[in-house]
């Protein structure tokens, strides 16, 4: 192996690496928590699915979010203190700088997105 193949074959890894550990990074950063649901998460975006009929909420995005209530395709979930009543199909809801949208609702789920950007 001649010397000038080693850094080669060093920084050809490097660039990999990197991608992995930002990405890894990112999802730290981004991190959730959750308590009677399940989160999802991206760079900017955010899945969470609550239980219905138990106390659910979950952290994501560095705010807390939680189902007050659901009636039929309404549902009110509490997204970083404030209180928003949400319908299927209908444009996102701002708050505090995020944006909300239900995504479904079922028998047992409901199913919100919490992102930085709309749509």
């Amino acid at each position: 192996m001649t010397p000038s193949l080693v850094p080669t074959s060093i920084s050809a890894r490097r660039p990999a690496g990197l991608a992995a550990a930002l990405v890894l990074g990112a999802a730290l950063l981004a991190g959730c928590s959750s308590e009677g649901a399940s989160t999802e998460c991206g760079l900017d975006a955010c899945t969470v699915t609550f239980d219905r009929g138990v106390e659910a909420s979950a952290s994501i995005l560095g705010v807390e979010a939680r189902l007050v209530g659901a009636e039929g395709d309404r549902v009110t979930v509490e997204v970083a203190g404030e209180q928003l009543t949400l319908t299927v199909g209908e444009q996102a809801t701002e708050v505090a700088g995020l944006y909300v949208t239900l995504e479904r609702v079922t028998e047992s789920q409901v199913a919100i997105q919490v992102a930085r950007q709309p749509g």
